[in-house]
């Protein structure tokens, strides 16, 4: 009885407990707080993380960086399921529509209703940014991160965000340039010529092959060479973290590209209050698109994509990247010049606010995949305990959920749950077959 009143066992006050869950809660959402950190550290320091500032941020993270990201995917996706995934023609169509002709569609029909408002408010070069940031392909490093974290098919969006690079570096300048024709009424953004898109192509291919390619082989053959030592890196030095770091430091280099040119000092608060609000609605509308185009109602269940493979088209379709759209600005009007920085505030913070979007998003994402794997895990456990099905059955539905409990103790990323999900649905089918 003494130790049940003793102060060890009295409940802790509730300042402490208040306490202790704004420090918890603040621990889960680190990385929307580190976003703000580094969004704040590039206002007041523009040049420490702009691209040839202090810490050269054009090589140390625009290599670097994304290259750890990448390397930390080699090191855990299995090269079977990158085979396997690449063949994923159904996934690769989809997204790519959605990210090649839909969004850009749908970005300059709303930069032409806008520019047909005639608001003096409104600065002209800031519909061309609109335009651009429609045109160009999904980011490199944020979907894979993104799709880690909801239990998505990560090894699918490695392949989507490798295609649609390749495809926009060629796809997103035709597409600018038709879009910004003389017909269009916005050919005053149109001053592209030869030279400098032969720049952007080299540039974008040395950026896919140092920060993507090249970190992804040597992940993959270490992980051949060193399986065993691999999980345990990955598990001991939580490397997936270290990836959502390194995502945190691409996001600071771009504004602070953006506020050392001056961009957000150069156009009127109203612009920029509207482009904000109409990239929220851009990436929430295209995310719905890219679902609707996984899962259309109106389809049988056999012909939608899986839930993890849902999620990695709507991370991957809806994001567009800073990485192919500030060189093709730079490329187009020149470094030197004024456009710049008009035409670059509508990328740079959707670049920043997807980020965001996809955070709160990504939460729901995870809790709409764990829901479909803890009740196919349960109906396993119920065919179990009834003796329902043939005994080599069994055996695989036993080791699905062996599978899946081994991954919600040890598991670092949300590939396992894919593996996981798949031997279930391996034994639900066999279920049904029966």
């Amino acid at each position: 009885m003494a130790a049940e009143t003793s102060p060890e066992g009295k409940d802790k006050p509730k300042a402490v407990k208040f306490l202790l869950k704004v420090f918890w809660f603040l621990v889960s959402e680190w990385f929307v707080i580190g976003m703000g950190v580094f969004i704040a550290l590039a206002y007041k320091f523009p040049t420490v993380a702009k691209n040839y500032g202090h810490i050269r941020a054009d090589i140390s993270i625009q290599y670097g960086a994304v290259a750890i990201i990448f390397l930390i995917s080699g090191l855990n996706i299995p090269r079977q399921k990158l085979v396997t995934q690449a063949a994923h023609w159904q996934a690769h169509i989809v997204t790519q529509v959605i990210s090649f002709l839909v969004t850009p569609a749908i970005a300059f029909g709303f930069a032409s209703a806008i520019r047909a408002s005639n608001n003096p408010n409104i600065n002209e070069w800031i519909l061309v940014g609109i335009i651009i940031t429609g045109c160009t392909p999904t980011t490199v490093s944020s979907n894979v991160v993104m799709t880690r974290e909801a239990r998505g098919n990560e090894s699918l969006s490695l392949i989507e965000v490798s295609i649609g690079n390749i495809m926009g570096a060629f796809i997103t300048p035709a597409l600018v340039q038709m879009f910004l024709s003389k017909h269009t009424g916005f050919a005053y953004g149109n001053p592209t010529n030869s030279i400098s898109l032969q720049s952007l192509y080299a540039r974008v291919m040395k950026q896919l092959g140092i920060g993507v390619f090249i970190p992804l082989f040597v992940g993959q053959v270490i992980q051949f060479v060193f399986p065993n030592q691999t999980k345990w890196v990955l598990t001991k030095f939580k490397l997936a973290k270290v990836g959502s770091f390194c995502l945190l430091l691409i996001i600071w280099s771009s504004f602070s590209n953006s506020f050392a040119s001056g961009a957000f000092e150069t156009v009127s608060h109203a612009s920029v209050i509207m482009v904000c609000f109409l990239n929220v609605g851009f990436y929430l509308l295209f995310t719905a698109i890219c679902f609707l185009a996984a899962r259309f109602p109106g389809l049988s269940e056999k012909y939608h994509f899986s839930r993890p493979d849902t999620v990695s088209i709507m991370l991957c379709g809806a994001a567009k990247t800073v990485a192919l759209g500030v060189p093709l600005i730079n490329a187009q009007y020149g470094s030197s010049s004024d456009a710049v920085g008009y035409a670059s505030i509508a990328l740079v913070l959707y670049q920043g606010e997807q980020i965001l979007v996809a955070q709160v998003l990504v939460p729901i994402f995870r809790g709409w995949i764990e829901r479909e794997i803890e009740a196919k895990k349960l109906q396993v456990q119920a065919d179990l305990e009834k003796k329902t099905l043939p005994e080599e059955d069994l055996s695989v539905e036993a080791q699905a959920v062996s599978d899946e409990k081994q991954h919600e103790s040890t598991s670092t990323s949300g590939y396992s749950s894919d593996t996981g999900e798949a031997s279930v649905v391996a034994g639900s089918e066999s279920t049904e077959k029966k």
